[in-house]
């Protein structure tokens, strides 16, 4: 078991949504973030459900690339882990590591690549996250804690992402056997929707990825300002429950780019 800390948070957002949208990220560091997670956009994002569809869409019609994307990040200098996801076809492209490298990633989730597979994809010096959904099987999550970096992904729900009136409790119960088997974090996502919902789920395991919630107010226009006060609102809901503080330099040591 963990030594009781902050919950983390991790807020997404799609690359190149809008013209500045590094503008969100600054936000979302400002309200409290402990990393950010990056969506290259992608034309078939199979595990993805309506909202970060849309997300991508957007971002693909105004020209978005993968280059774009990684400029605008070498660009940003953020001041915590930025993580970035995308699907296997594209990750698994030559020299797809370093370039992410380069731009100041470090960490990776490709959710279509299973722990089976990963070998086949040379993550370089990124941290390669690795995620976990409830109907993974006893054995194979333990493989999948063996083999995860800076964070285990718990999926709260056997679907695509997607906002969702109440968090499943198969949430609790896939963490609870997650962080029987690793000393990282465990962080819950695909569905965590209200600050309310983030806070429940920052009691089961180790903190939340915020996702569709974020990307549809993006949609319907929010301003970065807007989403950094949405952000602030999960991190005083995952600081809400009485929890031991310690350092923020230990608060970070197991997300990417923070080792011990």
């Amino acid at each position: 078991m963990m030594p009781a800390r902050r919950p983390l948070l991790v807020p997404y957002a799609t690359g190149g949504i809008t013209a500045g949208w590094t503008d969100y990220l600054r936000a979302y560091q400002d309200a409290g973030a402990d990393a950010l997670e990056i969506g290259l956009p992608f034309s078939d994002p199979m595990l993805d459900g309506a909202t970060i569809q849309r997300a991508s869409d957007r971002a693909l019609a105004r020209g978005t690339t993968t280059a774009t994307i990684l400029a605008d990040l070498a660009g940003f200098a953020a001041r915590m882990p930025v993580i970035v996801m995308t699907y296997a076809n594209l990750a698994l492209g030559a020299g797809f590591a370093r370039r992410l490298c380069d731009a100041g990633v470090s960490g990776l989730i490709v959710p279509d690549l299973p722990v089976d597979a990963i070998d086949e994809l040379d993550a370089g010096d990124l941290d390669l996250i690795l995620l976990a959904a409830p109907a993974t099987p006893d054995d194979r999550l333990t493989r999948i804690a063996a083999r995860t970096r800076g964070f285990l992904y718990a999926v709260s729900v056997m679907g695509t992402t997607g906002e969702r009136a109440e968090l499943s409790a198969a949430a609790a119960v896939l963490a609870g056997r997650a962080r029987a088997r690793t000393t990282l974090p465990v962080l819950i996502g695909f569905g965590v929707s209200t600050p309310g919902q983030a806070a429940t789920a920052g009691r089961a395991g180790d903190g939340v990825v915020i996702a569709s919630a974020l990307m549809r107010k993006v949609l319907d226009g929010a301003t970065p300002a807007r989403l950094g006060a949405e952000v602030a609102a999960y991190r005083a809901a995952l600081d809400a429950p009485v929890r031991q503080e310690v350092p923020a330099a230990i608060a970070h040591a197991q997300i990417p780019g923070h080792r011990r």
